[in-house]
């Protein structure tokens, strides 16, 4: 056994490097709740007034009545404000006289001057839930206090799904009513909308949305009967073989069973609604194309100075506590003072390398990598991966996450690339122009593609068809006809 001394070289992912990791990856509005959540523990941080107003921290009561007349300044003394800065400047790795002593970096003039705000499209809407419009319709229906009971019980026993949790007799426990009367008022809400609400399960969910027809397909009612297992299985030969049917038969009869709803409540779910505020704007002013952040959101942070003394005249946890908070105060200011700087440099590379997309629109779309960008601009891709995720950009073309304009590309004739993106709105604009009667396969799309001077394989094809939501041409071919 022996001991040794070796040098080595590390990198430490300390607290305060991860902070500064974390907010890059973090969107506008996720930022500014982590600052505001910053200031409100923090004390020694302090927000910037936007009106201009210098709302520096002022000393307690107290202090100015003894104070002798005069003009009053929070500012300490030059050379107490020296003998800090001296101080901390050692062990921090940046320049703390310019986070905590001077003004605030002033905003651009573009990012100052008043503009319209962005109109909110998509407003949440007050829905009525699935318990709220079945006990509407239970109400319009019937009138006894009994009869309401129980169908109140059945309806609050009702999953996301629409089907009913509970047994009959359970119900009836509930509520102290006879379980022929819980079978009454299932019956009556198993007619109310959405069809198949109520059922139990997923056969007689199909079999209530059948029978609810004016003219319902024996055919497909007897399916779901008595064959349920084929057609779980789809073995559809075996159910033509027991119904004596034409195989063309049975299949109309399981599209019309494919159609309907397995889920009734579903359109009733409380959708997750998310409002997306841009994190960078590209505007178009002349001929050239200007990048600006939003910084609305986010407040502008500096070192409260009244605690600048307690640096001086404490000693002991006090110091240790006050010197704690101004390290993670500084390091905060100059987080999100990087973040911003390096998205409105990743911001001006984009609109270097997609200006014809900004010009023309997505046609002209070009392919491009994280580490184009990341040369560009002089940083590693991961760095480039971080600052674009969850980041919204508004251009003249549009609303589009920054992860958009990242992708790969299809080589063509002539030498040049496309952008995949590109490729897919070729694929959907000739699934929307096609012959109802006749769609176009993978195969014709993919020589299509190539008479356009594209080389693309079919499974290529497929793999963006599939990506779009386009089903394959002959279910494209069975849907049309069944509308």
């Amino acid at each position: 056994m022996r001991l040794s001394l070796r040098q080595t070289q590390r990198v430490v992912m300390t607290p305060l490097l991860q902070q500064a990791i974390q907010l890059l990856q973090l969107s506008t509005l996720e930022l500014k709740e982590v600052v505001e959540e910053e200031l409100r523990d923090n004390p020694l941080l302090e927000e910037v007034p936007t009106d201009g107003t210098d709302t520096t921290a002022e000393a307690p009561s107290e202090d100015l009545a003894d104070a002798p007349p005069g003009p009053t300044t929070n500012e300490p003394a030059p050379n107490e404000s020296a003998a800090v800065d001296q101080e901390r400047t050692d062990d921090l790795p940046f320049d703390l006289t310019s986070a905590v002593f001077d003004q605030p970096d002033e905003r651009t003039p573009v990012s100052t001057e008043e503009r319209e705000e962005l109109p909110f499209e998509n407003l949440g809407r007050s829905d009525a839930s699935l318990d709220e419009h079945l006990n509407e319709q239970l109400r319009l229906a019937v009138a006894d206090p009994d009869e309401v009971a129980v169908g109140e019980a059945i309806i609050g026993n009702l999953d996301e799904d629409g089907y009913l949790r509970a047994e009959i007799a359970e119900i009836a426990a509930l509520t102290g009513r006879p379980a022929e009367l819980v079978e009454t008022m299932l019956g009556l809400i198993q007619t109310f909308d959405p069809a198949g609400v109520a059922a139990r399960s997923i056969q007689e969910c199909l079999l209530l949305q059948l029978r609810a027809d004016a003219e319902p397909d024996p055919v497909s009612v007897e399916i779901v009967e008595r064959h349920m297992e084929d057609l779980e299985r789809r073995r559809y030969a075996d159910i033509a073989r027991a119904f004596k049917l034409p195989l063309d038969r049975i299949m109309e009869s399981v599209e019309e069973i494919q159609g309907l709803e397995p889920k009734p409540g579903r359109r009733f779910a409380v959708a997750d609604q998310r409002y997306i505020a841009p994190d960078v704007t590209i505007e178009k002013i002349g001929g050239d194309y200007l990048v600006i952040l939003n910084e609305d959101s986010i407040p502008r942070l500096r070192v409260n100075a009244l605690y600048r003394s307690l640096l001086r005249g404490s000693a002991g946890e006090d110091r240790q506590f006050v010197e704690q908070k101004l390290r993670s105060a500084v390091w905060l200011i100059k987080s999100v003072e990087q973040r911003q700087r390096t998205l409105r440099k990743v911001a001006t590379s984009l609109v270097k390398f997609q200006r014809d997309f900004l010009d023309k629109g997505l046609p002209h779309l070009r392919p491009l990598a994280l580490r184009d960008v990341g040369e560009d601009i002089g940083m590693h891709e991961s760095t480039i991966s971080r600052v674009t995720t969850n980041k919204y950009v508004q251009t003249p073309q549009g609303l589009f996450e920054l992860k958009y304009f990242f992708h790969s590309g299809i080589a063509s004739i002539n030498g040049d690339v496309v952008s995949s993106v590109s490729v897919k709105k070729m694929i959907q604009d000739m699934a929307a122009a096609e012959d109802p009667s006749k769609p176009l396969s993978d195969q014709d799309v993919a020589r299509e593609l190539h008479a356009k001077g594209l080389t693309i394989a079919r499974r290529t094809v497929a793999k963006y068809r599939e990506e779009l939501g386009i089903l394959p041409s002959h279910q494209r071919r069975l849907a049309r006809r069944k509308r």
